[in-house]
C-alpha cells in the first residue's frame, strides 16, 4: 500500500513539473512556431493573451513565494507536495480567469501589446 501511495505521489510530482513546463512550452511553440509578421490577427490576439495568462500566474507564483511558511507546521512529504501541487493548479486557473475577465478583456496587457505589436509589423486591421 506505502508503494502505491509513494508512486501516485511521484506521479503527481513530476505532473506538475510537467505542468508547469509545458504551459511555458506552449507559450514558447507559439511564439516560435509562426512567423508573427505574418500571422492573421486572431493568431496574433491568441498568442498576446496566453502571454497575458502565462505573466499573471508568474506574478501570482511570486506573490506566493512572499508569504512567510509556518515553521511548526509538521506536515508530511506527501501531503505538502499535494498542496504544492493544487495550489500550482489553482494559481494557474486564476491567472486564466483573470486574463479572461472584463469581458474577454482581462487585464489589458494583451490589448496593449497587440496594438504595438501590430505597429511594429506595419499591419492594418
Amino acid at each position: 500500500m506505502s508503494d502505491l501511495v509513494s508512486s501516485s505521489i511521484d506521479s503527481i510530482n513530476s505532473n506538475s513539473t510537467y505542468n508547469t513546463s509545458a504551459s511555458t512550452k506552449s507559450l514558447e511553440n507559439s511564439l516560435s512556431s509562426t512567423d508573427l509578421s505574418t500571422a492573421s490577427d486572431d493568431k496574433l490576439l491568441a498568442v498576446c493573451k496566453d502571454f497575458e495568462s502565462y505573466f499573471v500566474e508568474q506574478v501570482f507564483k511570486g506573490m506566493q513565494k512572499m508569504v512567510p511558511k509556518n515553521e511548526d507546521d509538521k506536515t508530511s512529504s506527501s501531503s505538502s507536495s499535494l498542496t504544492d501541487y493544487y495550489k500550482d493548479e489553482l494559481t494557474s486557473k486564476y491567472a486564466t480567469s483573470a486574463s479572461e475577465s472584463n469581458g474577454g478583456e482581462g487585464l489589458g496587457i494583451a490589448k496593449i501589446l497587440y496594438e504595438q505589436m501590430k505597429r511594429n509589423y506595419g499591419t492594418t486591421e
